[in-house]
């Protein structure tokens, strides 16, 4: 049987992956896990590891992963980076690393892997050299590979159901899919690091210069006066509707694809449901929240704090302005590209759907990696004998508390769910014993502003409508499925997420105190705990408990 996966922490019978047994590598998902929050079926997890192995370069020698599948869930491999500059003897306070690992705890250290400093120069600095080339050629290329994918995707969609047999599909795939599949996702990365990188070393400058609070509120403003920022279009694309400036098929066309689980292609499309938009208008209706007059008052308050800027340094005005409308014009692309290729993969899940039915074997084809697939449409069928063992292991997953944002050395998901002790911000392989939870919560200054109010802890977007006006909304990660939700929130606190998560930037935009990347407030917190988040200094103060006075 055909697999594309090493068998090095895989068991192709089960489905069971945990690239932590590869190795003593410290992992998180830090801005992976709101990307891709679900437990992934091998259909997905194997279109992530194109991704990983083919649009990104191998830039460490010896073929130590990217990033990895951790029992279902995506991480990327933290000890990558500060290895490569161990090695020349650079040594990088962990808190630079932020935006990969979230809130970093005082007592871990990242586990470093041994290389030496000839295998970097022959065998990493071409390739950063090469992917730096790569970055800029796909950024050049970017408004028109844009409008070409979705041209592609137009023209494709059609071709996917008059196909009736084997052979018509496994061209169709090889020919058309897999070369669109390969160019996405490189793009996918340049958008990506094109963003991270320039909005780290904003951030960084500008907590020299103003602090904390300050410099959150200088970065608020991505979206501008035109609100285009797709991580906010649900959102405000239902302001529209309700105002009669956009109809519903409008909105169905542009968002109907966007919804909390659109990463996996087991979970089926937003929009398929006829009252998914009715469902949505309802609770916005319900929640009766001027969406304008937040992004107006925001707008207003970046305007204030660039004025204090320009007073206080008016040789570093020009500068800096340039800055900032660069990161807003990456954060953009990221968010517009990465909104195409969720109708991308959505188009893939078509393709998987239709593969089923030509196969009479319906949804397990999503049990089997796209390799697998391929093999099946080619005649081997011989991988349909675990599917039934796969979605067991699948199951087990999805039964488990989510897993730790921050893992070093081996991990065994089932062994820590089952200890009442657990940790959820971390887990370290290399410790005899657990470290008390610390009941500070802590994390990242995700939006500036203050707010008091009593929690509301919920594990899926699913449960929103428990959320009351006005609560404090805390959850492990959102995403952009989430986005409606936020303007009924008096603030937000994330266990896993960065400055550059969705919850801090729909938050900022939106004026809503956010505390995003804490790692622990899921377990610490509870609904009816009344609690004051400080979204400028990133701290969250339990005021009293549910059901004290």
């Amino acid at each position: 049987m055909t697999r594309q996966f090493p068998q090095s922490g895989y068991d192709p019978v089960t489905g069971e992956w945990n690239d932590s047994l590869k190795g003593d590598y410290g992992w998180s998902n830090v801005n992976f896990g709101e990307a891709v929050p679900d437990v992934m079926t091998p259909s997905t997890w194997s279109l992530l590891w194109i991704y990983i192995n083919k649009a990104t370069p191998d830039f460490f020698p010896g073929g130590i992963p990217l990033g990895g599948n951790i029992a279902g869930r995506f991480y990327f491999n933290l000890s990558l980076l500060p290895s490569l500059y161990h090695a020349f003897g650079i040594h990088v306070p962990q808190d630079k690393y932020h935006d990969l690992m979230g809130s970093m705890p005082a007592e871990l250290d990242l586990p470093l892997i041994p290389v030496s400093r000839l295998a970097i120069l022959w065998h990493t600095l071409p390739r950063i050299f090469y992917d730096r080339i790569q970055t800029r050629r796909d950024l050049r290329q970017l408004p028109s590979y844009l409008i070409s994918l979705a041209n592609w995707r137009r023209t494709t969609q059609p071709k996917i159901q008059p196909c009736s047999d084997a052979p018509g599909l496994l061209s169709l795939w090889t020919e058309s899919f897999m070369p669109t599949i390969l160019r996405s996702n490189r793009v996918l990365r340049s958008v990506t690091v094109n963003l991270s990188n320039p909005a780290n070393k904003l951030k960084s400058d500008l907590l020299a210069l103003v602090g904390e609070a300050e410099a959150t509120t200088l970065l608020s403003n991505l979206a501008g006066a035109s609100g285009d920022l797709e991580s906010l279009g649900p959102l405000i694309g239902l302001a529209r509707v309700k105002a009669g400036r956009m109809s519903r098929e409008q909105y169905i066309e542009r968002y109907g694809h966007r919804g909390p689980h659109e990463v996996e292609l087991s979970a089926p499309v937003p929009s398929d449901d006829p009252e998914w938009l009715d469902k949505k208008l309802a609770d916005f209706v319900q929640s009766g929240v001027d969406v304008d007059a937040l992004l107006a008052r925001q707008r207003a308050e970046f305007v204030v704090a660039w004025q204090r800027f320009e007073m206080r340094f008016p040789n570093k005005t020009q500068a800096f302005r340039r800055r900032l409308a660069l990161v807003a014009e990456a954060a953009k692309n990221r968010e517009a590209f990465r909104s195409e290729t969720i109708r991308l993969s959505q188009l893939i899940r078509g393709f998987l759907l239709r593969v089923g039915e030509v196969l009479e074997i319906g949804d397990d084809i999503f049990f089997l990696t796209l390799d697998e697939m391929t093999a099946l449409l080619a005649g081997d069928r011989q991988a349909l004998g675990v599917v039934s063992a796969r979605r067991d292991m699948i199951r087990r997953c999805n039964a488990l508390p989510p897993y730790p944002s921050l893992i070093y050395g081996r991990f065994d998901p089932f062994k820590w769910a089952a200890d009442p002790n657990r940790r959820s911000d971390f887990y370290d392989a290399r410790q005899t014993g657990i470290a008390p939870m610390p009941s500070a919560i802590k994390g990242f200054a995700g939006a500036a502003g203050c707010a008091e109010g009593t929690v509301r802890r919920i594990d899926r977007l699913e449960d929103a409508n428990q959320v009351q006006p006005g609560e404090i909304l805390v959850t492990t990660i959102t995403n952009v499925g989430w986005t409606p939700l936020f303007p009924r929130l008096a603030a937000i606190v994330t266990d896993v997420g960065a400055p550059l998560s969705h919850a801090a930037i729909v938050a900022r935009e939106l004026g809503i105190p956010a505390v995003v990347g804490c790692g622990n407030a899921t377990m610490l917190l509870k609904t009816g705990d009344r609690v004051r988040v400080d979204g400028g200094r990133g701290t969250v103060e339990i005021l009293t408990r549910a059901g004290t006075a």
